[in-house]
C-alpha cells in the first residue's frame, strides 16, 4: 500500500479519535472513549473473549477487564459462560449498551456534518464516494492474487 495513503488515512482517523476523546473528556457523553471502542466492536462482533476484544481495540487485558467490568455493573455488557469451554468468558453488548454507545456518537456525527457542509465540504459526496471506497475495498478479497491468476498473459491494450 502507499505509505502516503496510509499515512493520509492515519491522520484522518487519530483527527476523529482526538476529537472524540475531547469531547467525551468534556463531559457531553455517558460513555468513555475506551468504553464506545468496546461497545463499538461487540456489536460487530458479539460473544468476543477478552483476548479478542483486547487485540480488537489495541488495549491490555488488564485495561479491557477494566472497562468490561464497569461496563457490565451499568449494564452495558453482558458476559457469560461459553457454552463450549466452561473457563472462557463471552462478552457481548445489551441493548441499553448499544443505545448509549449510538446516542454517544449521534450528536457528533450530526455536529460534525453541519460544521463541514458550513465550511463548504462536499459531505454528501465525500460520504458517497466513502461507502464505494469500503465496497471496492471490501472486494478485494474476492479478487484473484496474483498466484492465483491465470499465467496466460492478457493484453490490456485497446
Amino acid at each position: 500500500m502507499d505509505d502516503g495513503i496510509a499515512d493520509l488515512l492515519h491522520r484522518v482517523v487519530a483527527t476523529f479519535g482526538d476529537l472524540a476523546r475531547r469531547r467525551m473528556a468534556a463531559g457531553d457523553a455517558r460513555l468513555t472513549y475506551t468504553q464506545v471502542r468496546i461497545i463499538g466492536t461487540l456489536e460487530e462482533s458479539p460473544g468476543m473473549t477478552q483476548r479478542q476484544l483486547s487485540d480488537s481495540v489495541g488495549l491490555s487485558e488488564a485495561a479491557t477487564s477494566r472497562a468490561l467490568r464497569t461496563l457490565r455493573d451499568e449494564g452495558f455488557v453482558d458476559i457469560i459462560t461459553d457454552p463450549s469451554h466452561a473457563k472462557r468468558r463471552l462478552a457481548s453488548a445489551t441493548p441499553l449498551g448499544l443505545a448509549a454507545f449510538h446516542a454517544s456518537g449521534t450528536a457528533s456525527a450530526t455536529q460534525l456534518r453541519e460544521w463541514l457542509i458550513r465550511e463548504g465540504f462536499p459531505y454528501d459526496r465525500y460520504m458517497a464516494d466513502s461507502q464505494r471506497l469500503a465496497e471496492l475495498l471490501g472486494s478485494l478479497d474476492q479478487t484473484p492474487r496474483p498466484s492465483q491468476a491465470s499465467a496466460t498473459p492478457v493484453d490490456t491494450r485497446e
